[in-house]
């Protein structure tokens, strides 16, 4: 249950992470590559999520390069939320 999960309930898409739940946004964003899942993108895309269900926001921090911007651009078209 740790990754990221599409879910039909009620005429309505939701996407669920562990315990986080948050609506699909039905914003198309084209055609685009995705991201390796790595232990530490799945980290990040859990910790996001759920400081997302609580209307929070994150900023990923570490060293340059390392693919911050990306995994949060990732989990955004993830859930269709630009």
């Amino acid at each position: 249950l740790a990754q990221l999960r599409y879910y039909w309930e009620d005429e309505n898409v939701s996407c669920k992470m562990i315990t986080a739940c948050l609506k699909y946004g039905y914003e198309y964003l084209g055609v685009s590559s995705r991201l390796v899942v790595t232990p530490l993108t799945d980290r990040c895309y859990r910790t996001l999520m759920g400081a997302l269900q609580l209307f929070l926001g994150g900023a990923p921090e570490g060293p340059a390069g390392t693919g911050k911007t990306e995994t949060t651009k990732d989990l955004a078209k993830a859930i269709a939320n630009y």
